[in-house]
């Protein structure tokens, strides 16, 4: 189960309408506490992705790595990745499949015509094979 504080789910809203109708992405900083996650901040990340924004994102490990060392200097956990959907569902894709770590929780945004529509967690298994649907409380 994930549970995202109300200031890091208000970054992260707009954080996809900013960004709409490209894709956005942020690393999501917390506690772990067994299966039991507490987002305490969400730190909007750059698109990397060199190609159309509107359909894909793509991290720089550079940037991936810099979050994690925000999360250490804050006494927390890099919990997770969360990506927006523009004008279409929050679903794990086989692209976010591939590209995914399955140590972090995936959160995806459907944003349609540039409003937060619903959302939802992902947690792919370490063959990169398949994602399981995770409580997503926010």
């Amino acid at each position: 189960m994930i549970r995202i504080e109300a200031e890091p789910w208000a970054t992260m809203l707009s954080h996809a309408r900013e960004t709409y109708p490209n894709e956005c992405c942020g690393a999501m900083l917390g506690a772990l506490d067994g299966e039991q996650k507490l987002v305490r901040v969400a730190l909007p990340l750059e698109n990397a992705f060199a190609g159309a924004q509107a359909t894909r994102y793509e991290l720089r490990p550079e940037d991936l790595l810099a979050a994690d060392k925000a999360a250490r200097a804050r006494q927390m956990d890099l919990i997770g990745i969360y990506h927006s959907h523009p004008d279409c569902d929050a679903y794990f894709s086989k692209t976010d499949l591939r590209n995914s770590c399955p140590w972090y929780s995936f959160v995806v945004l459907s944003v349609r015509k540039g409003e937060f529509d619903h959302a939802n967690s992902w947690l792919p298994n370490f063959d990169q094979t398949d994602a399981a649907k995770e409580e997503l409380i926010y």
